[in-house]
């Protein structure tokens, strides 16, 4: 807008509009004005208008002081706890330190942020029961030990668990951050890496009303807290679901974003204020922003500014300035800040340094916060962000408050412990001559602080955190002969693709698990032969399907409905697998098991969302992840950014994840099969599922009679090709196995040597029971021996292996393979765009480099000729000077 556009040309109008909207705020309320200001900015922008840049309030707080609820607790008694565990919190940290074993450790994001945990605790999270799950919370993982000393006062935990914080070796100690895989009736969701639990948090609430839309479970009285601090709000995962989160309208979600101006290093935005700048943020994505500035002490001072200096004040002021302002004293606030404007300096002048020094920022103001979680709570058809500002290392005085240095304190001199001790308030309870041993403090039984802290629990269903670690309910599970049509000769040439797609039918025509299962992808149904889901089962959409799809006219049409069961992601990758961690945990979360299906491009999965991987592991999740058009020659034409050689590799990294790479239809149903059983039968184990599937059409044959233990267990002879020479022993999976098949065959036609062709379903599997073995073997030397599966597969033949995945895949398991003639064909190096064939060729996987590899160790061994060898190479036309396709 220009500065002539600027100019009031009609001061009276302009002053009309003003009146009018003083008028509705004081007759109908903010709520209508608001109502009423949305509808003319929606209107304008039809019309064209050019709209003001930027969406942002005063730095004041969002809700005026007269329309605050009256907070329903007794703020004393609640401050006297609070004061106790933000002791204790300090406590665990300074105690772990004095063992001087470099464990590390964080006091002060939890000294900023507790008082949005006491009020929640105290008034908002409810417990899981009976009836529901309670309300899902996302810790900040920094703040730990703040939650472990409120259960230790709870009586939950004990000192000695508290003693062993970081200290998890020998089973007494407590995890540094929220990780449900060590406190697996504790922690619900883990939080670190940072980033993860804010998209984790909305797809988690996402889910819950996916949950509802379908009739499986009333959750419509259950929230979704997540707790995060404003530098982690520079990750990209943390900002890049919001919109999401608005269009579904997520009104059981509930960011806190712990607004203490600083990161780990320094500042988030010396040169600017990102509250204001999440609050444009949050507000143009279409959440309800609640701005949670000062404490009740400003509103007195605010009240008093009849210049109107003190707001413009408080809205130039920078975070960088703001921070200093704590790190410094009442008297150099009264001079560098107040002292700006002579209007702001008469504002204070007859408040002491100690009294302009005591003036709380809004995030530890108890009323306050209480106000905005309200608000939260009543607001319907979006989400909600409160925008609390603190002060980091809040309490913690020249140690720490607010200072750059503040995360990385694990220490305290006695003479800071001693003014903690005077902050809080607890002289009565720590004497000078206990101080030195960094006293627990607990509430005396009987006491009005115990009556109280357990009332309010009890009032909230009980105490949380707190785990399900086992669904109750069993399930009726399928047997494999439910996938007979599996097991069977291929009538035609199919995929294992399609073979997934028809296995995951027969799962959702099931009369026990079938509503159990939930479809994901990302986008992808037609590339994988799944768009016959659209009509058969729906796309869960919360608002249904209001418009009628171009495709309607045919069978599979894009059906969108409430009651949905697919979970159709979009392009997004990271958003899909946030739903699928939610579904694989719903067995904990709500105590209601599903079965979550995530299918997606292989190279778009654990190479791109390797840290949600990693999450799901830690927290327990139970389902299956199918990487579609995997290996690194089976893709045609998409080349180096879709072809995968390495997802196997990645998935072996992530202790719970069993990975298998089927070549046949019959593979992958026993594998489904034995994964629900293992995941949703009588064990419940915790463990998650990756298959490999191909978008390549081939014979698929009947399963042999008895293979099913060696599916299962990662290895079994597939066949036998007859020859009179030599015998070998070849070992393929995934599609490559088309080749090994082929290599046989020519092994026995041209060259008279016979083969054992195993189907290798995982490497993985096999590495794993090989190095356990190992580890018996070695811990236990006096006990009969233990021998890996592999090991009891195979003879001391020459043995090939081939596979469409880096050599690594299959190299792991050399050790227990009986030959010393061991050789491995794999595709190390980038993909490239081209056909199969070429690929095959390129890579050095297709039949004739498994035709060489045979001969050449058969020569090694004397067993054949090395001029067999270089007649083989001629005859495949292998270019000997070739660059080897790993830097090629």
């Amino acid at each position: 807008m220009s500065e002539v556009n600027k100019i009031d040309v009609d001061a009276l109008e302009t002053q009309e509009w003003l009146q009018a909207l003083e008028s509705v705020v004081r007759e109908e309320g903010v709520e209508r004005a608001q109502f009423l200001l949305e509808q003319v900015l929606e209107q304008a922008r039809l019309d064209g208008v050019d709209m003001p840049t930027g969406t942002t309030t005063n730095y004041v707080n969002t809700i005026p002081v007269d329309q605050e609820p009256a907070y329903p607790g007794d703020v004393n008694i609640e401050r006297r706890i609070r004061s106790i565990i933000r002791w204790n919190a300090i406590m665990i940290v300074l105690r772990a330190s004095k063992k001087d074993l470099d464990l590390g450790g964080h006091m002060a994001s939890y000294q900023s942020s507790a008082a949005f945990y006491e009020v929640c605790f105290n008034h908002f999270f409810k417990a899981p029961n009976d009836v529901d799950g309670g309300d899902l919370v996302y810790y900040q993982g920094h703040i730990s030990p703040g939650i472990y000393a409120r259960a230790f006062v709870e009586g939950r935990l004990t000192a000695e668990q508290l003693d062993n914080f970081r200290q998890e070796v020998d089973g007494k100690g407590l995890p540094s951050y929220p990780h449900p895989k060590l406190m697996p009736e504790f922690w619900q969701f883990p939080t670190v890496s940072m980033g993860l639990g804010p998209i984790a948090s909305i797809y988690q609430a996402r889910f819950l009303k996916y949950l509802d839309g379908r009739g499986l479970k009333d959750t419509k009285n259950q929230r979704v807290y997540a707790f995060l601090g404003d530098g982690v709000m520079d990750e990209p995962e943390s900002r890049g679901a919001i919109s999401f989160a608005a269009r579904e309208k997520l009104d059981n979600l509930c960011y806190l974003i712990n607004c203490n101006l600083q990161r780990l290093d320094g500042p988030v935005m010396g040169n600017g204020k990102i509250i204001q700048e999440l609050e444009g943020l949050f507000k143009g994505a279409g959440w309800n922003v609640i701005k949670v500035v000062w404490g009740s002490g400003w509103d007195i001072l605010l009240a008093k500014d009849t210049s109107g200096k003190l707001l413009q004040l408080m809205n130039e002021t920078i975070d960088g300035d703001y921070q200093t302002y704590k790190a410094k004293d009442g008297a150099y606030v009264r001079e560098h800040f107040f002292g700006r404007y002579p209007e702001t300096a008469a504002l204070v002048a007859d408040m002491t340094d100690e009294e302009i020094f005591a003036l709380k920022r809004g995030g530890h103001e108890p009323s306050k916060l209480y106000a905005a979680f309200k608000k939260a709570e009543e607001t319907k058809d979006r989400p909600t962000v409160i925008l609390a500002k603190t002060v980091k290392g809040y309490g913690m005085g020249e140690a720490a408050e607010g200072k750059n240095i503040a995360h990385q304190v694990k220490k305290m001199d006695m003479t800071h412990v001693e003014h903690l001790r005077s902050r809080l308030g607890l002289q009565d309870l720590v004497s000078d001559e206990e101080i030195k041993d960094l006293p627990y403090l607990t509430l005396e039984e009987g006491s009005e602080e115990y009556k109280y802290l357990h009332a309010r629990r009890e009032a909230l269903q009980g105490y949380t955190p707190k785990r399900i670690p086992k669904f109750s309910e069993s399930l009726t599970l399928p047997e494999v002969d439910a996938f007979k049509p599996l097991l069977e000769e291929q009538k035609r040439d199919i995929s294992t693709t399609m073979g997934f797609v028809r296995a995951l039918n027969v799962l959702l025509k099931d009369k026990g698990i079938g509503k159990n299962i939930v479809p994901i992808i990302a986008d992808e149904a037609r590339t994988f032969g799944m768009e016959g889901l659209f009509r058969q089962i729906g796309i869960y959409n919360p608002h249904g399907q209001n418009y009628t799809p171009q495709d309607r006219d045919i069978v599979s049409y894009y059906k969108e409905a409430t009651s949905g069961q697919v979970l159709q992601e979009g392009i997004n990758e990271l958003g899909a697998m946030s739903s699928w961690v939610a579904a694989a945990t719903s067995y904990s979360t709500n105590d209601l098991p599903m079965i979550p299906f995530y299918i997606y491009y292989s190279m778009f999965g654990f190479q791109r969302v390797g840290d949600m991987a990693w999450m799901a592991g830690d927290q327990q999740a139970r389902g299956f992840l199918l990487g579609a058009t995997a290996g690194r020659t089976t893709l045609n034409g998409e080349g180096l950014q879709h072809e995968d050689g390495h997802s196997h590799i990645l998935a072996n990294t992530v202790p719970n994840c069993i990975s298998y790479d089927p070549t046949f239809a019959y593979e992958v149903a026993v594998i489904m099969q034995d994964g629900i059983r293992r995941m949703y039968g009588e064990d419940q184990e915790n463990v998650f599922y990756y298959l490999t599937l191909m978008n390549e059409n081939y014979h698929q044959p009947a399963m042999p009679e008895g293979a099913e233990e060696g599916i299962r267990k990662g290895i079994y002879k597939l066949e036998t090709v007859a020859g009179d020479k030599a015998k070998v022993q070849l070992l393929g999976s995934g599609t490559i196995m088309i080749e090994v098949r082929k290599a046989a065959q020519i092994l026995s036609e041209e060259y008279g040597i016979g083969s054992d062709v195993f189907s290798v379903t995982s490497f993985n599997e096999l590495t794993r029971d090989g190095q356990d073995a190992e580890r018996f073997n070695m811990l236990n030397p006096e006990a009969e021996q233990k021998t890996a599966y592999i090991t009891n597969a195979l003879t001391d033949a020459v043995t090939v292996a081939a596979t469409d995945y880096m050599k690594n895949y299959a190299e792991q398991v050399r050790s227990f393979v009986p030959s010393s003639n061991y050789k491995v064909l794999g595709t190390d190096g980038y993909g490239r765009s081209d056909s199969r064939e070429n690929l095959r060729r390129h890579f050095e996987v297709n039949a004739g480099y498994v035709v060489v590899a045979t001969l050449s160790e058969l020569a090694k061994r004397g067993e054949v000729e090395k001029s067999v060898v270089v007649e083989a190479i001629k005859k495949f036309d292998i270019d000997t000077n070739k660059v080897n396709p790993l830097y090629a």
